[in-house]
């Protein structure tokens, strides 16, 4: 899931979950990654929803749901500033974060329902776990891997640095 970033623009994945509280901790960085590059830097939601989070797979589904209708990141947002009610309600939850935020709550139920973007969460979790993701968030940037599921110290300052080269066209690592 990304918003609109030109063609050339560097890609920053963050690997993911809405159950995750280190997830949600993680959105202040990506609100101030966001303010600092705007579209100069492609923000792209990759899914990874962990065992030990029931509804985690569900809410993978309802974030691509979101963004088929347009509110992707608003939707992550008011998700993950909730991780509590997501545990305690399920899927109910989604739905009504859908209807609170505008969304066709009607079509959010029919997509869990049928599965609509279950092959999208699967591929994501699958390519995780092939570049070596085990914990979330993980972040993704420049083909450098750092791992915010251990601690988030320092991240969003090194993915800045990574960012700032890119976009300075500089090859190699920091």
């Amino acid at each position: 899931m990304s918003d609109s970033s030109p063609a050339d623009a560097p890609v920053l994945d963050i690997w993911c979950e809405l159950q995750c509280p280190d997830c949600r901790t993680a959105l202040d960085d990506l609100r101030a990654l966001r303010a600092r590059y705007g579209d100069r830097l492609e923000l792209r939601l990759r899914h990874f929803p962990l065992e030990k989070h029931r509804h985690a797979f569900a809410a993978a589904q309802a974030a691509e749901e979101a963004l088929a209708q347009g509110q992707g990141w608003a939707y992550v947002e008011a998700v993950l500033g909730r991780v509590e009610e997501l545990d305690r309600e399920g899927e109910p939850f989604l739905v009504d974060v859908a209807r609170e935020i505008g969304l066709d709550a009607e079509e959010f139920d029919t997509a869990l329902i049928d599965g609509r973007h279950i092959l999208i969460v699967d591929a994501d979790q699958a390519e995780g776990k092939a570049i070596g993701v085990t914990g979330t968030p993980t972040y993704v940037i420049g083909g450098e891997r750092l791992d915010g599921g251990k601690s988030q110290e320092g991240l969003r300052e090194r993915v800045e640095e990574i960012a700032d080269r890119l976009l300075a066209g500089q090859p190699g690592k920091a």
